[in-house]
């Protein structure tokens, strides 16, 4: 167990006993002894989502695995609140910071294994993009459109990810999540009761794994359905930015880049974010936006949007932690 300060992020006493105290006489939320993964105080997460802004994390535990992970969070015993964070491509992380515990899976958990009856398991930590290809490698279609979103499984499962026509809903046949008192429970699609963008997916529940159900095909048509939507993301998003993604949900039979469009928003800026004149459904950070510059644009728009049309936005991007 390793348990450091943010100045001391790339420092790690492998040979010292485990210990309770942080440096700097912070006391650990929990006992560590026993505990292999990492656990930082005050730990900066602007670095960890794609924005590049927001504030610290009280307390960021990167467990080594899953006996680790139930380990920690059986001693945390929901005392604290616990977030877990994946790719953070769909994250505005508050310039107060997070309070509570935010949970950062590693390698660990981004094993992909693909097998004869046309189902993936994959590790909540595992990219999209890589469970797209270990299904083409196999033989198996269904999982392409994941080559198009930008994220983990765990993020996938827990708001029902989707794009080009399929969301997560369409595949997961069930996944297992470690509760806030590290029990271990295995949840059927059914149970985390999708709509669009949204799961009942408990409060402080991290997910570890799922199982993906696809179907027969060929590598190559496979293959070539994946860099389709490749290049559609590459041609018609700001891919190549500080962004978080699709910041609004799409409301009924309508477009929300459109109803951002035709509000006059694209190209708006505030601070250093801006409308993405791109996809004017994203915002980007052009010049070291504050969290407060990026979620301040957003209500604009949505002030906008509803100043013009009517309609009321619905932020599809997360917004966590303290103003």
């Amino acid at each position: 167990m390793t348990s450091h300060q943010p100045d001391d992020w790339a420092m790690h006493d492998h040979g010292a006993a485990p210990t309770a105290e942080v440096e700097g006489a912070v006391s650990a939320p929990v006992s560590t002894d026993g505990l292999r993964g990492t656990l930082t105080a005050d730990a900066p997460l602007a670095k960890l989502v794609w924005f590049k802004a927001g504030g610290k994390a009280d307390w960021l535990f990167e467990p080594a695995d899953m006996a680790d992970l139930r380990t920690f969070l059986s001693r945390l015993d929901g005392e604290l609140p616990v977030m877990a964070l994946g790719l953070g491509s769909n994250l505005i992380i508050r310039d107060g910071g997070v309070p509570g515990v935010v949970i950062k899976l590693g390698k660990a958990f981004a094993k992909v294994e693909t097998h004869a009856d046309h189902t993936v398991t994959c590790g909540a930590g595992a990219h999209g993009v890589l469970v797209a290809s270990a299904a083409r490698d196999a033989g198996i279609a269904g999982l392409e459109f994941m080559r198009g979103i930008p994220g983990t499984i765990g993020g996938f499962v827990r708001m029902n990810a989707g794009a080009y026509g399929r969301e997560t809903a369409d595949v997961l046949i069930d996944c297992d999540v470690v509760l806030p008192g590290g029990e271990l429970v295995n949840l059927p699609v059914a149970d985390l009761q999708y709509t669009y963008r949204h799961s009942a997916l408990p409060e402080g529940a991290v997910v570890v794994s799922a199982r993906l159900q696809g179907g027969p095909g060929d590598p190559k048509v496979i293959g070539a359905e994946m860099e389709r939507i490749a290049e559609a993301r590459e041609n018609s998003q700001p891919v190549r930015t500080k962004t978080g993604g699709s910041t609004f949900k799409n409301p009924e039979g309508k477009k929300a880049w459109q109803l951002v469009d035709e509000a006059g928003c694209r190209g708006l800026s505030m601070g250093g974010a801006q409308v993405s004149e791109k996809h004017t459904n994203f915002l980007i950070n052009v010049d070291g936006a504050t969290s407060a510059d990026i979620e301040g644009l957003g209500e604009e728009v949505r002030r906008r949007v509803y100043q013009h049309s009517g309609v009321e936005l619905e932020w599809e991007i997360q917004r966590v932690g303290r103003p």
